[in-house]
């Protein structure tokens, strides 16, 4: 071999692996996270305000900077509900749409993998029979015979300007959309279950007091009914107790239909029939509200939210289909071969010389009505809008989180100041009673302090799963702890990142 083909086989090398390298852009960034030091406007407080001696009333201490754990709803320390949530992972139609979601955008990743990026190749064979005119020989009638034909084909288009790695680029951001899709889901499943159970527990707490109540305005009516039946009260005030009673009473069965409407919901949350589901029951008392809150550092929720990191996925979908469709614009130079064997005899398929071919094809586009062009600007707008997304994502991010931290100061507060309204009315109405049976007081009197009573211990009881809560959307808004769970493939993107 000479050395001037040498040196040209040498240079053409060299400029294959320039134009291989050759990838258009633009290079996608992760946006930067905001540079903000805090949620709030003012700094957060280091504990909330305490109800001491209420249930539900303990101060809450905000850990900045902590971590939150992968199953953040262990926090409430109750065995039930920890039991419940790994039923509902397991059997949640929810979640498996989501899996098979991922696994397809998977399996579309590897098929556009192996025909972008690899030959194709092929195996064809075919037999025909044929009946050809001798005419153009200059010779009559005409010939019969059979043709039988065996060949590999070989096909690759070159990726000179990178548009199919760009195009792959894309299907692997679709992979870790579907992927935070996943984690959005398992997020707000979770979430779902605990308020569920929350809501549960306050609705028993709730009734329990309404019975409590109409067992004491029953007995009330019972005791002035006595004394009317002696003449010592007008019969306006048995009807005004009895009235106050039934009031009562007609309370119950609203809170009972939301009571089954709510284990209906963990029924059905955790992937079972209403009428199938083993639901345990949940109450107040046997929910720990958690102590210390971990909040995680602003700089660290952008890494953290699966909403915004699906968000952040389609920012890099559009990034990568800019350069698609910039590539686009340049030529495409596709490489083909063939080798195979071609006889009119089947057992002498082989046995005869080969047929072979080799050849390039290039396609330069140049003039397509602007159609390329206005593809490319189109890209860029589609980015322009995923952008905003993104950025509309993160601000209502930090809002979930502000909103969150700023429910439970004032459920706190709340809390506290409705305690002291419930242990008020308590020593009212008792004061109160104490006053009629001495005939100190009318019965309206009695009447008004044990209603007041009993809207003080109903609004206390809902206050406090407010608080419990208003403590679990907190830990929706600061993302779960997702990426504490080992064996997730995009928990350890976070913790890389």
């Amino acid at each position: 071999m000479s050395s001037d083909r040498i040196t040209a086989i040498a240079l053409g090398a060299v400029l294959a692996a320039a134009l291989a390298a050759c990838t258009v852009g633009p290079n996608f960034h992760r946006p930067d996270a905001p540079g903000t030091t805090r949620y709030t406007e003012a700094p957060l407080p280091q504990e909330t305000a305490s109800a001491p001696g209420t249930d539900g009333g303990e101060a809450q201490r905000f850990v900045s900077g902590a971590d939150l754990p992968a199953q953040w709803w262990s926090l409430y320390r109750s065995e039930p509900l920890e039991h419940l949530v790994r039923d509902a992972i397991a059997g949640s139609p929810t979640l498996s749409a989501a899996r098979a979601t991922l696994r397809q955008a998977q399996e579309n990743l590897a098929a556009r993998t192996g025909a972008l990026l690899y030959p194709a190749v092929n195996a064809n064979a075919s037999a025909t029979r044929q009946k050809i005119s001798n005419a153009a020989f200059g010779a009559p009638g005409a010939t019969l015979f059979n043709l039988y034909n065996a060949s590999v084909d070989v096909s690759y288009m070159l990726d000179i300007f990178g548009g199919n790695r760009r195009q792959l680029e894309a299907l692997e951001a679709l992979v870790d959309y579907q992927s935070y899709q996943l984690e959005g889901a398992h997020l707000a499943l979770t979430s779902n279950i605990v308020t569920a159970a929350i809501l549960e527990a306050s609705l028993r707490a709730q009734l329990q007091a309404t019975r409590d109540i109409l067992a004491a305005e029953q007995e009330t009516v019972r005791r002035v009914q006595r004394q009317y039946q002696l003449g010592g009260v007008a019969r306006l005030d048995l009807v005004s107790v009895q009235s106050q009673a039934a009031q009562t009473e007609a309370t119950l069965p609203p809170l009972e239909s939301a009571l089954a409407q709510a284990r209906h919901q963990l029924a059905v949350l955790t992937g079972r029939l209403p009428s199938e589901a083993s639901v345990p029951e949940f109450n107040l008392e046997t929910l720990h509200l958690p102590d210390d809150i971990p909040v995680s550092l602003p700089s660290e929720l952008a890494r953290q939210r699966p909403d915004i990191r699906a968000a952040e996925a389609l920012l890099h979908q559009a990034s990568a289909q800019i350069g698609v469709a910039t590539a686009n614009l340049y030529p495409q130079v596709t490489l083909s071969g063939s080798f195979g064997g071609q006889s009119n005899q089947l057992h002498n398929l082989f046995a005869g010389p080969s047929v072979w071919s080799i050849g390039a094809g290039l396609l330069q586009p140049l003039f397509r009505g602007g159609e390329l062009q206005a593809e490319r600007r189109a890209a860029i707008a589609a980015y322009d809008a995923a952008q905003a997304q993104y950025e509309e994502t993160v601000l209502q991010a930090f809002r979930n989180v502000a909103d969150a931290l700023r429910a439970l100061e004032d459920d706190a507060r709340t809390v506290k100041a409705q305690a002291e309204a419930e242990s008020l009315a308590r020593d009212r109405r008792e004061l109160t009673r104490k006053q009629f049976e001495l005939g100190g007081t009318s019965y309206l009197a009695l009447l008004d302090a044990q209603r007041q009573f009993a809207l003080a211990r109903v609004a206390l009881v809902r206050v406090q799963a407010t608080r419990y809560a208003d403590t679990a959307a907190l830990f929706q808004a600061l993302g779960g702890g997702w990426w504490n769970r080992e064996g997730t493939p995009s928990a350890e993107n976070v913790r890389t990142n």
